[in-house]
């Protein structure tokens, strides 16, 4: 596998390298001991989620409050999405950085994204399916989510149209007021 730093630092792009013939490919989506050794530290996952997705829905940005944070490991199963991450770090020197990343499950490229670091994608096809593999389970009341449209981050989502998206995201706080809410991550370099 292939793996290469994004824009965000400690948010990662892994590529694996397929094994093809007649029948089809094969590839290792995920290997822990290979990603912890390219990214300098544990990932131990504790739980695994699948979100299936019209075309056209814009999901995110979300985050988990540290404690107990959550660092993801995502893929997409079938489909294709465009992912976009933000560096929500307080202290980070690329605060508010995003980097984005077309995700399908042809090619299994994943992404892996730290804690710190809000997450949301762009269905691009219907039926649409996401895995995350994440270090934390679900804890009620530590979600972060930041609306996604949010014009102080402009970010590249490339929909044409109206993207659908639920009233949560669409109500989500803008970054100005989630940072001043206090309750985002500090960078730890």
């Amino acid at each position: 596998m292939r793996v290469a730093e994004t824009a965000v630092p400690g948010a990662y792009v892994i590529t694996p390298e397929q094994l093809a013939d007649d029948r089809g490919t094969f590839y290792e989506s995920l290997r822990t001991d290979l990603l912890e050794e390219a990214i300098g530290r544990p990932f131990r996952p504790r739980q695994i989620n699948f979100s299936v997705s019209r075309r056209n829905v814009l999901r995110g940005l979300h985050g988990v409050a540290v404690p107990p944070g959550q660092a993801k490991y995502v893929s997409c199963v079938r489909g294709a999405l465009r992912d976009v991450i933000v560096d929500l770090r307080t202290g980070s020197p690329t605060f508010g950085t995003h980097a984005v990343t077309e995700l399908d499950a042809d090619s299994g490229r994943c992404l892996f994204i730290p804690e710190g670091v809000a997450h949301g994608f762009l269905s691009l096809a219907d039926d649409t399916c996401i895995c995350y593999v994440v270090s934390t389970t679900y804890v009620p009341g530590t979600q972060i989510n930041i609306d996604p449209l949010d014009p102080d981050l402009d970010l590249p989502w490339g929909f044409t149209e109206p993207p659908l998206i639920s009233d949560r995201d669409a109500g989500a706080a803008s970054l100005k007021e989630t940072l001043a809410a206090g309750v985002l991550a500090e960078w730890r370099g």
